[in-house]
């Protein structure tokens, strides 16, 4: 069973387990709710997939609570009344909170129950073989609720809502009136609405209507804009223009359920923001698919046809957005540089099915590659696609993040094939994350995006949505498993001469060792490649002592994790592979020992400390860590 949850809140629902008895139940949550993310009591739960880990209780929920994730606490509810009940406020603003019994055997939403718990609990619910212990009144008589439409559906009036459902729930008459969109989900429920006049009514219509206290007012998803527009026209004269159309011809805004326009403009600034402000939507068409409608156009237009291959393009796209049944409500009306067409469908219109998206790539670094080195940004933007692309080991890392999603792998070396499928996903409109080790700019996929995007002439993927999610990279995780030999002014070089001439590589490091800099070495030998370290080395001690502390660190957060400090003097080619990386010091690091541990610092400043204990520069190869 695999089933996605949407709800106006963040869209990562997560799911908090207390103790090892609750364990078993969590992961069979997790399955069944595609992106939803585990957090663990640290020290009471014992699971390498566990996207966080948390020490303090109360202040870890809090927190979620607070950020908008609904919570599904797998323990008894008393923890979570105690815990949020002091932090509750507005309940047309609070996240779904449901707690599940440990073994499975009761699911009960405990806050927002129309907004997401109920539906939540009964996916659970029917995950578990149970019922739901739903309580809100409506749910409970007819399954469904006035104030929780189905999506896309919007309330326009709220002040009747309370009224309207008391009466319903007593069996007292309330008028219904629909004067657009199909309205089944509310008559089905056995409700007792009549159609002649009573004290209380319920309005189904795409208007817009004045504010009545007797009148609850929901707003079906009929409606479609279609817009054009000239490159790079100012975000508030489309949105102007568009709002000014809907209120020349009382519809509502609540009741437009998409704007669409030709897939050339899927990168327009005017048109993206025109759709957040609407939150609704952005949908791309192909010039075929409008140019096959211009039968149906009030005002075709040769030169509309000569610039763009159609012969209209807010009429067409409205059209076909509103689907085959429907008409134009407002044929094409142009404003200064814009244009818009409004079209009604005869029932509600799903978005997802009309063209596609604007597409969208991640450029994602995951870390070093445990989950408790992964940034929530980095989580977060794996969760929202739909395709990973990367190299197999670090899809691998991902573990059970990766489920639900398609994988693309390749082998090491195919970097630019990866970039290339990448942008190719993402230009047909999907949502894509190119999946990188450490961060995602440090000698990872991001640069090889940016030259793909500029030295190819493909139009379609300059039009995506480009995001660069940082990653904790190598050499800092590194850093923080052996002290804070990072302390002072560094710098990274790659010794990989794969893609820079080595006489380049070798001038970066002597200038790096005359300026005293503290030097992280990347991809430092491989099997075909065993002198570069060891001139590396003899050019930095050209310039420092031969004491100076130097870090190995191999495979930071993965197993076979190992962490070794040494004299640079003593440094090997053959101490080190390609999974590692060496942070040599420079002239002022040294070496503390602090109980059984030994850590490596560099000083923050130069001058008053000069002075170096002998002990810090008797440095003996130590193994620390795990």
């Amino acid at each position: 069973m695999s089933v996605k949850v949407y709800s106006q809140y963040n869209s990562t629902p997560v799911v908090v387990v207390f103790g090892p008895s609750g364990l078993k139940t969590a992961q069979r949550i997790i399955q069944a709710l595609p992106g939803a993310r585990l957090h663990g009591l640290k020290g009471r739960v014992k699971d390498h997939n566990l996207d966080a880990v948390f020490t303090e209780t109360t202040a870890h929920l809090r927190l979620l609570f607070h950020e908008g994730h609904a919570i599904i606490g797998v323990c008894a509810s008393g923890i979570l009344v105690r815990t949020l009940g002091p932090v509750l406020a507005d309940k047309q603003e609070e996240p779904p909170l449901l707690a599940v019994a440990a073994d499975g055997s009761a699911v009960v939403p405990l806050i927002g129950g129309h907004h997401g718990a109920n539906d939540l609990a009964r996916v659970l619910a029917s995950l578990f073989e149970i019922t739901p212990a739903i309580t809100t009144a409506g749910d409970v008589r007819w399954g469904v609720a006035l104030d929780e439409p189905p999506a896309g559906w919007r309330i326009g009036h709220s002040v009747a809502a309370r009224a309207v459902m008391a009466a319903l729930i007593d069996g007292q008459p309330v008028t219904l009136r629909v004067e657009a969109g199909q309205a089944d989900w509310i008559t089905e429920t056995g409700a007792s609405f009549v159609s002649t006049p009573s004290v209380l009514t319920l309005l189904v219509t795409d208007r817009s209507v004045m504010n009545r206290d007797a009148t609850l007012v929901l707003h079906p998803p009929t409606l479609a804009i279609g817009v054009g527009c000239v490159r790079g026209v100012p975000p508030a004269v489309l949105a102007h223009h568009v709002f000014l159309t809907l209120a020349d011809n009382e519809l509502s805004q609540e009741s437009v359920a998409v704007v669409a326009t030709v897939d050339l403009k899927a990168d327009e600034p005017a048109i993206l923001a025109l759709a957040q402000t609407l939150s609704v939507p952005a949908r791309f068409l192909p010039v075929a698919e409008l140019e096959a409608l211009t039968p149906r156009l009030s005002q075709p237009s040769e030169v509309v046809f000569r610039a763009v291959g159609c012969h209209g393009v807010a009429e067409a796209a409205a059209l076909a957005a509103a689907g085959p049944n429907a008409r134009l409500v407002v044929n094409k009306h142009c404003g200064q540089q814009v244009t818009c067409a409004i079209a009604r469908a005869p029932d509600s219109i799903d978005p997802m099915r009309v063209g596609r998206a604007r597409g969208r790539l991640h450029v994602v670094g995951i870390g070093p590659g445990t989950s408790e080195l992964r940034t929530p940004a980095a989580s977060a933007a794996i969760a929202e696609s739909d395709h990973l692309v990367g190299y197999g080991l670090y899809l691998d890392l991902l573990g059970r993040t990766s489920d639900g999603k398609v994988r693309h792998e390749s082998p090491l070396g195919a970097e630019r094939d990866r970039a290339c499928q990448a942008l190719d996903l993402a230009a047909a409109g999907e949502t894509v994350s190119l999946i990188c080790s450490g961060d995602a700019g440090i000698y990872a996929l991001a640069t090889l995006v940016f030259e793909l995007l500029d030295s190819t002439g493909r139009s379609d993927w300059k039009r995506i949505e480009v995001n660069v999610v940082p990653g904790v990279s190598a050499v800092q995780a590194a850093a923080a498993r052996v002290g804070a030999p990072l302390g002072h002014d560094f710098c990274a070089i790659s010794l990989s001469d794969l893609l820079t001439p080595w006489p380049l590589i070798r001038r970066r490091l002597r200038a790096a060792a005359a300026a005293d800099f503290i030097v992280a070495l990347y991809n430092p030998v491989s099997p075909r490649r065993l002198t570069q370290l060891g001139q590396a080395r003899d050019i930095l001690l050209a310039h420092r002592p031969a004491a100076t502390p130097v870090v190995l660190a191999r495979n930071i957060g993965r197993t076979g994790e190992h962490t070794i400090i040494l004299r640079l003097e003593e440094l090997r080619p053959a101490q080190v592979d390609m999974l590692t990386v060496v942070i040599v010091g420079n002239s002022e690091s040294r070496c503390v020992t602090a109980g059984r541990s030994q850590w490596v610092y560099s000083p923050r400043g130069y001058g008053c400390k000069k002075r170096r204990h002998a002990e810090s520069r008797s440095v003996t190869a130590t193994s620390i860590g795990n």
